[in-house]
């Protein structure tokens, strides 16, 4: 009994071997730049979906973040009522234009990145034994990657989703503001935190995804399906928004402060600051409940969409060499 379970075992073994190096086969099937391609469209699909399921959510968090107001369910409901009431139900989504043209280049370069940064650090490599943290290096190499092309784009989301029509009408109008008004590096206000805070949120993130993957497939035998790959990005947005989350409110709080009359300039001082006047819990922490939410759905959202787009792609005869 014992020699029967070690056989199935070795057997078991050599099947999810011999699995991953048909995946490594069929991968390269496909052209270098058919597969940076297809991850560049499936990432910007992805990020978009994501977003936008979130987007509601996304702005009431960032109006609690920039202010000393008190973070709670109720309040969150009120400030989505009273936009409703004033402005009207597209007020929900005011500044997701902004997310839109942010997310799309800056998903797609993240999964893309991503998708090279892991065979640069053979991430994936079959017959090869890979260390933990060269999936979590490959995962914040990623969102550097993404947040370094694209963080003019966050600036003005920002402030999209602080202000009303009256202030910024446009996403074209917060830039020539920003630019008339604070100069060139007004768009890149809060680049440091943003950079120190992405390493450990896109890290976490992707880390958590990629195992969970890796043990579902060593425990099953069989990839995960889109739900299970929704709930395993559910998990890594959590531990990715936790793990990084103080370094979000000081982004924030640079990247309004002038529309907010804030005095924020570095991240301990920024730090410091929110302690002083609001403490741990409702000043660092705070929104980290609407996190909690809308991180989880849209995290497990784009992994998912991410993946089955891909593959997707991959299997479209155009994108495949002879």
């Amino acid at each position: 009994m014992h020699l029967q379970h070690q056989f199935l075992q070795k057997s078991s073994t050599t099947e999810m071997q011999k699995q991953l190096e048909t995946n490594l086969h069929h991968h390269h099937q496909i052209s270098q730049r058919n597969r940076i391609l297809t991850s560049l469209t499936a990432g910007a699909l992805a990020g978009a979906i994501a977003k936008t399921v979130i987007a509601p959510m996304d702005r009431a968090k960032i109006c609690f973040q920039v202010n000393q107001r008190r973070f709670g369910l109720w309040n969150v409901l009120e400030f989505l009522a009273n936009s409703y009431k004033t402005e009207g139900f597209f007020s929900l989504w005011r500044g997701n234009s902004a997310t839109m043209a942010r997310i799309v280049p800056y998903a797609a370069i993240q999964f893309a990145a991503h998708e090279q940064w892991k065979n640069l650090l053979r991430v994936d490599n079959p017959k090869e034994s890979v260390s933990e943290w060269r999936r979590f290096v490959a995962g914040s190499l990623a969102g550097i990657t993404g947040q370094s092309f694209t963080y003019p784009l966050d600036i003005a989301k920002a402030r999209l989703a602080v202000t009303t029509n009256k202030q910024y009408k446009s996403l074209r109008q917060v830039f020539v503001k920003s630019y008339r008004q604070e100069g060139v590096f007004a768009l890149y206000k809060g680049f440091i935190p943003t950079i120190v805070g992405v390493i450990p949120y896109a890290g976490t993130s992707f880390f958590t995804y990629e195992t969970l993957k890796r043990w579902h497939l060593d425990r099953y035998e069989r990839p995960p399906n889109p739900v299970e790959r929704v709930a395993f990005g559910a998990v890594a947005g959590l531990m990715g928004q936790s793990a990084s989350y103080p370094l979000d409110i000081v982004r924030r709080r640079i990247q309004t402060q002038v529309i907010t009359k804030g005095n924020y300039h570095t991240i301990v001082g920024t730090l410091a600051e929110v302690y002083r006047t609001e403490g741990i819990i409702h000043g660092w922490y705070k929104g980290l409940t609407m996190n909690w939410i809308k991180g989880p759905i849209a995290v497990g959202i784009s992994f998912s969409v991410f993946d089955t787009m891909q593959a997707f792609l991959r299997r479209l005869p155009v994108f495949r060499t002879s």
